[in-house]
């Protein structure tokens, strides 16, 4: 298997403790830069109100199994967690479409740290991405 990455993110955040625990969460601008051999795939993204954005979290670490959250002092598996720290550190988030510039899409609501590879953006669909009715455990 090979990643390829289509871009690199600009963001605010420097550390993972200058990052919010959740991009939804912060206000904060970041870039979304597309390199050049993938420019053409940016065709009508401008026209998209949010973006699903798949990243790899190149400073965390790769070797953690259990972990445990903010939210409770019990110990849980990774792949119950959205822990940056797991075997494959790939990432996703939803942003909000600001602007496009170029190869330049600038959004909200990225919890990337600066110069995190760009892995892959989707157009996010209301109907299909949205489940009704569910509560987190």
């Amino acid at each position: 298997m090979q990643l390829i990455p289509i871009g690199i993110i600009h963001s605010p955040y420097k550390t993972r403790m200058d990052a919010p625990r959740q991009g939804r969460l912060a206000d904060d601008e970041a870039v979304l830069e597309i390199h050049e051999e993938f420019k053409d795939g940016l065709m009508y993204v401008e026209r998209l109100k949010h973006l699903i954005v798949l990243y790899w979290c190149h400073k965390a670490e790769r070797d953690v199994l259990q972990t445990v959250t903010p939210w409770g002092p019990e110990l849980k598996g990774v792949f119950a967690t959205r822990s940056p720290a797991r075997p494959n550190p790939i990432a996703f988030c939803i942003a909000e479409v600001i602007r496009m510039e170029g190869n330049r899409i600038y959004v909200k609501g990225v919890d990337a740290l600066d110069g995190s590879p760009l892995l892959d953006i989707k157009p996010y669909s209301y109907q299909i991405d949205s489940v009704e009715g569910l509560k987190d455990e």
